[in-house]
C-alpha cells in the first residue's frame, strides 16, 4: 500500500504530464472551444488535487489514521480522610 505523500506526488506528477499534453495540443490546433475546454478541465484537477493537499490530514482523521495520543500518566488520589495538620499547615486556600 502507498503512503499518502506518494499518492499525492504521484497525482502532482500526472497533473504535470496532462497540463503538458493539454498545451502541446492547444500548440498544435489553436485557441480553439476544444483546446479551451480541456485546458479549463486539466486546471480544475489540479485544484482540486491541491485542495487535496490542504484537507489531507482532515481526510485521515476521519479515517482513523491519525494516531491517536498517547495515555497520560495517571496520578492516583487517594480515597481516604485526609488528617486535620494536612488542611491546617498550608498558608492558603481550605483550612488555616
Amino acid at each position: 500500500m502507498m503512503s499518502t505523500t506518494t499518492e499525492l506526488t504521484e497525482l502532482h506528477e500526472l497533473i504535470g504530464s496532462l497540463r503538458r499534453s493539454v498545451s502541446s495540443l492547444a500548440a498544435k490546433y489553436g485557441d480553439s472551444p476544444a483546446t479551451r475546454r480541456i485546458a479549463n478541465d486539466a486546471e480544475r484537477l489540479a485544484v482540486d488535487i491541491e485542495r487535496l493537499d490542504i484537507d489531507i490530514e482532515e481526510l485521515e482523521f476521519s479515517r482513523g489514521i491519525k494516531q491517536q495520543n498517547p495515555a497520560k500518566e495517571k496520578i492516583v488520589i487517594p480515597d481516604h480522610d485526609y488528617s486535620n495538620e494536612f488542611w491546617n499547615n498550608h498558608d492558603g486556600g481550605v483550612g488555616g
